[in-house]
């Protein structure tokens, strides 16, 4: 099962069945049924009836099982190959006399057995239905070609299609693995530190969270985890695809696959095998792989109209043209059936699926990972990037540069110790910088809360206190036009203010620096090239906004936001363009999904923006955005070019078929040709995508 005709099949016989759910996966060849444990062998006979043979699976086939099978059936298809010339051989060299032809026949109908049984039980199953598929069409071909005499014609091009098909499929088969390959070199084990303090290996799957591992030089890790002991540079590349390894100490997560290059490392596991970050790629990617872009829907489409309708045509050629133009019936008969080759819509309707497994997998390996084959096609009509702020332009982890406590009536520690256990308690970047910035030990908060967007609030000491930002303060009522002037002057040098209040005043004001990231200004740069406008969307001040856009290029800012208010951006830009949306964290979920791609940070992203995204960059670094916006034109680009290659190279071979002299061998050259040729070409993804 490796085409869309084939699996309208499966689909069609199982209609019947109450309560199934399928999910189909062409590039793996594999079909994942939910259905209820009596319908069960059920559904296994309606699928073997269709002509196919069916091998239940606990987990997905390894390639290396994959690959043993393949050279079993190319070991087959080589012998049938061998049998197939040896009927030319006897069809060209023999006396021509009934006992050499009986010969040959018989020969013919050995090479076509070893090659075709599997073609003719699919084909014969679709013709009793009434459905017309490769099998169907090769199956008349083959026959017709065997009736009407040309017994040597026939056995030459079962075998010349099944040993072509076995080709594409391992080509697909290496679009498929591309990325599972890669990152299949994770370890299967780890040392790890027993209760008596001595190491020894252990399986990967049995290690349990809180397990700490080591890794010597050169070694990959075989868990994620944090660093505990030791200082070393890691190769993150398999996962993020950073080229530069990475300085990790303690303290700093690793992830399974990495390569650690220098110094051993203890690293406490922070998540089991089944869960770590390569895990979770793999297990995304195949998803992926298994969803149908927006150009294969079409291709599809336009597959099932166009088959029958050649087929309708090669019958018009068979019956008329002796009726009407005076052609023998043998020479009708045969041209009708050199047009069922080529009416085969293989190379046009595989040429989508490689094309598109191609450039996901190409985009993984590069560390962006792209959840669907729609999102890689969409991304290349993006008109319109908005970014988030905090944590995707900048750093994320800005640094407490000032503070000022506003009031006497409470002790100066006592603002601060309170300003420090209010932020201590919030997950968010600008809080935990107030936080790490102030000393003391932290109070208890009761009642703690936050308010997406503004800040937040608790009580201690019976007393309620709010943590917000320039916004919220002025909401109650509570600025004056000294505390705006503060405020201005240090928003003017882009830094972020918290104020801490209570319900009589403002008590202390904190300014947070956050640094732009290096790769912003670059990024930018690479959008604009590709003709998309930037655009800045944050919850910030318009002051600490602007100072962060004139450092990365963005034109147009607009601040004061809060999630709603982004989401609104998003859908009034969306009802006339292409939007995008790059963000990390919760604020950001409603307008990633609102957005046409969504972009998140893998690394920092929280887990709700990381699920409403459509394209995780896993090193958060923004220049993966135009990348990926690179890597989508050339996609678009190929699958064009394979259409066209498919289409004209029928085209071409179905013009010599009516009124040249092309032969079946012919038509099996332009179809498998043309197979091979588009996935040869899609496989040219794999490589990636350059600066340009």
């Amino acid at each position: 099962m490796d085409c869309p005709t084939e699996e309208g099949q499966i689909r069609r016989a199982l209609e019947r069945f109450p309560g199934l759910r399928l999910q189909f996966n062409l590039p793996a060849r594999s079909l994942v049924v939910d259905a209820p444990a009596d319908s069960w062998q059920p559904v296994i006979a309606a699928i073997q009836a269709l002509g196919f043979q069916t091998q239940t699976l606990s987990t997905p086939p390894a390639a290396e099982d994959t690959a043993q099978a393949q050279r079993a059936e190319l070991i087959r298809l080589v012998a049938a190959l061998a049998v197939a010339v040896a009927a030319e051989a006897i069809h060209f060299l023999a006396p021509d006399t009934m006992a050499w032809k009986v010969v040959g026949m018989a020969v013919a109908a050995g090479a076509i057995g070893l090659s075709g049984l599997s073609v003719f039980r699919k084909g014969i199953s679709a013709l009793l239905r009434a459905q017309l598929n490769i099998n169907a069409l090769m199956s008349v071909a083959v026959l017709g070609a065997f009736v009407i005499g040309q017994w040597p014609e026939a056995a030459m091009v079962m075998a010349l299609y099944s040993l072509a098909e076995l080709i594409e499929a391992r080509s697909v088969e290496r679009a498929r693995h591309a990325i599972t390959g890669l990152l299949s070199l994770s370890p299967q084990q780890s040392e790890v530190r027993l209760a008596d303090g001595s190491w020894a290996l252990a399986d990967a799957k049995t290690i349990a969270v809180g397990t700490i591992a080591r890794v010597k030089p050169g070694e990959r890790f075989a868990l994620d985890g944090r660093v505990t002991a030791g200082h070393g540079a890691v190769d993150q590349s398999p996962v993020t695809g950073e080229s530069i390894p990475v300085d990790k100490g303690p303290g700093d997560g690793v992830f399974a696959g990495t390569i650690n290059q220098s110094g051993s490392l203890e690293f406490e596991v922070t998540k089991p095998a089944a869960d770590t970050v390569l895990a979770r790629i793999i297990h995304a990617v195949e998803e992926a792989q298994g969803q149908r872009a927006p150009t294969q829907r079409f291709v599809d489409r336009f597959a099932a109209v166009y088959t029958p309708a050649v087929f309708v045509l090669a019958l018009a050629v068979a019956v008329a043209t002796p009726m009407l133009l005076g052609w023998p019936w043998l020479t009708a008969v045969y041209k009708a059936l050199v047009l069922l080759v080529i009416a085969c819509p293989c190379a046009l309707v595989i040429s989508t699926p490689v094309t598109i497994v191609s450039g996901l997998a190409a985009a993984a390996r590069r560390g962006i990972l792209i959840k669907g084959g729609v999102y890689l096609e969409e991304a290349r009509k993006l008109t319109v990037v908005a970014l988030d702020k905090t944590g995707t332009l900048t750093e994320g982890k800005p640094q407490l540069v000032a503070q000022t406590v506003l009031t006497q009536a409470l002790p100066e520690q006592q603002v601060l110790r309170v300003a420090r256990s209010l932020a201590a308690r919030s997950d968010h970047p600008v809080s935990k910088a107030v936080a790490a910035g102030l000393n003391g030990e932290a109070l208890n908060v009761e009642g703690f809360g936050a308010d997406m967007g503004l800040g937040i609030h608790g009580k201690i000491d019976g007393r309620d206190y709010i943590l917000g930002n320039h916004r919220w303060i002025h909401d109650r009522g509570l600025c004056s036009a000294e505390l705006e002037a503060r405020m201005h002057e240090h928003e003017e040098q882009g830094r972020t203010v918290s104020l801490l209040a209570d319900a009589e005043g403002v008590l202390a004001l904190f300014a947070v620096a956050d640094t732009a990231k290096d790769s912003s200004r670059q990024a930018i740069e690479a959008l604009k090239a590709l003709g998309v406008r930037t655009l800045m969307l944050t919850g910030d001040n318009p002051s600490t906004a602007q100072a962060i856009a004139r450092q990365v290029g963005i034109d147009e800012v607009q601040a004061n936001l809060l999630p709603h208010d982004k989401h609104r951006v998003i859908t009034e830009l969306g009802s006339s363009q292409q939007v995008g949306m790059v963000g990390d964290g919760v604020n950001d979920s409603p307008s990633l999904a609102a957005s046409a791609v969504g972009f998140s940070m893998g690394a920092a992203g929280t887990d709700t923006a990381k699920e409403a995204a459509d394209v995780l960059i896993m090193n958060d670094d923004l220049r993966k955005v135009p990348e990926t916006i690179r890597l989508s034109k050339r996609t678009f680009s190929v699958l064009r070019q394979n259409i066209a290659l498919a289409l004209g190279i029928k085209a071409v071979f179905f013009v010599l078929a009516v009124f040249g002299s092309a032969t079946m061998w012919m038509a099996v050259f332009a179809d498998m040709g043309a197979s091979l040729l588009v996935v040869f070409n899609g496989l040219r993804l794999l490589r990636g995508v350059g600066s340009r």
